[in-house]
């Protein structure tokens, strides 16, 4: 019975910040394998501005030496908007034997009431939080998890591209990739 983190995301593009989520989560948790799970059509999110096969070739790269960070593509199968309590269930179904944790950043732990099937959710799976400074984690069912700050974000990123200036915390295997297929206007 293996222990398995999930960390859902739209990765667009993924960075050393998802990362350093992974490896908190495996030293703290004690998980067996941290599932990068790209979203296919996040619902509460704009589109993403890579596709998901770029997303996921891009998670790929970014985890090519990590023995216990792995990629599902889960959602695709699926297809249309992505609601977690519905790719539990998959989860679930497919992997009996397993337990799973569903890894958030500490900034979402206040919004989580308004997710869809939050409730069913919670009985299915254990949250668990990543705390920054000034995430405030009101919900106690949440278990925390703490990490250093990491100023880098898939926005930002996107903006550095798109000004042809050097992005911070893209490493560069991912970086060859967004060149070589063209990705966020670099």
């Amino acid at each position: 019975m293996r222990q398995i983190a999930l960390f859902g995301g739209t990765f667009d593009p993924p960075h050393v910040g998802h990362l350093t989520v992974c490896h908190a989560v495996l030293d703290q948790l004690e998980v067996d394998e941290v599932w990068l799970m790209p979203t296919y059509q996040p619902p509460h999110k704009e589109p993403a501005r890579a596709s998901f096969d770029h997303r996921v070739a891009m998670l790929h790269t970014l985890v090519r030496n990590e023995e216990q960070i792995r990629v599902t593509t889960i959602e695709s199968e699926r297809q249309g908007l992505s609601y977690t309590v519905d790719t539990i269930k998959d989860l679930q179904h497919r992997y009996p034997n397993d337990t799973f944790y569903f890894v958030i950043g500490g900034d979402m732990v206040d919004y989580l009431p308004k997710w869809y099937g939050i409730e069913e959710l919670r009985s299915l799976i254990q949250f668990v939080g990543v705390s920054r400074p000034g995430s405030l984690f009101r919900d106690q069912t949440v278990q925390q998890i703490k990490m250093e700050d990491v100023d880098v974000s898939s926005t930002s990123i996107r903006q550095q591209l798109a000004q042809m200036s050097q992005p911070d915390g893209l490493p560069v295997s991912v970086l060859d990739y967004i060149k070589e297929h063209h990705l966020y206007e670099c």
